[in-house]
């Protein structure tokens, strides 16, 4: 009993028919003659596993490498810079070193003293100045709470001199910039 309609079941022992797709080189519904090459092998002619089309029975396929990523370059111009922004970044960070500048110099003041020095400095000057140097220390005339206090307006000067003149160094750039179109920067991606 042979099946002729695409829509009955296959007997036993046969496979299902599929419909057949257009090939290149042929027109739909017609055959290729025998002997022609195809797509796939042909019964005896099945590849190992693994093996590539094209290459030899006994030579394994090599896994290519991934490609490297191109490394992105962009070229940018600093063409203005905000002051106010300026301002307030130089305004934090010269308050940063003014409280730098009044620890280390009470820090310093505290070291000094530990160590002795200031009394190797007024043993020094009474043999120099012998009994006309009126017999004070450098601690009588270099307290703590003296050194904390001119460290302490040093760094308020520090902050308002270092403030205003990073606000001026920011115009100045900006009208440098302006003429000359500022400067380059490079980045990259890595």
């Amino acid at each position: 009993m042979s099946n002729t309609s695409g829509n009955s079941k296959p007997s036993q022992g046969q496979a299902p028919k599929r419909p057949s797709a257009a090939r290149p080189g042929t027109q739909q519904g017609q055959k290729r003659p025998a002997g022609a090459q195809g797509n796939r092998p042909q019964g005896g002619q099945n590849r190992p596993n693994g093996q590539k089309p094209g290459s030899k029975p006994g030579q394994k396929g090599l896994v290519r490498p991934a490609p490297k990523a191109k490394v992105r370059k962009a070229r940018l111009l600093v063409a203005r810079v905000d002051p106010w922004s300026v301002l307030k970044m130089s305004f934090l960070l010269s308050v940063a070193l003014g409280i730098v500048t009044v620890v280390a110099g009470v820090v310093l003041w505290m070291v000094l003293d530990l160590t002795g020095i200031f009394d190797d400095v007024n043993a020094l000057l009474g043999q120099i100045l012998g009994t006309e140097g009126g017999g004070q220390t450098i601690q009588e005339l270099v307290t703590l709470g003296q050194v904390a206090s001119m460290s302490t307006i040093i760094a308020v000067i520090n902050v308002v001199v270092l403030t205003l003149l990073s606000m001026l160094a920011a115009v100045l750039y900006n009208i440098s910039a302006s003429l000359v179109g500022g400067v380059g920067v490079t980045l990259t991606d890595d």
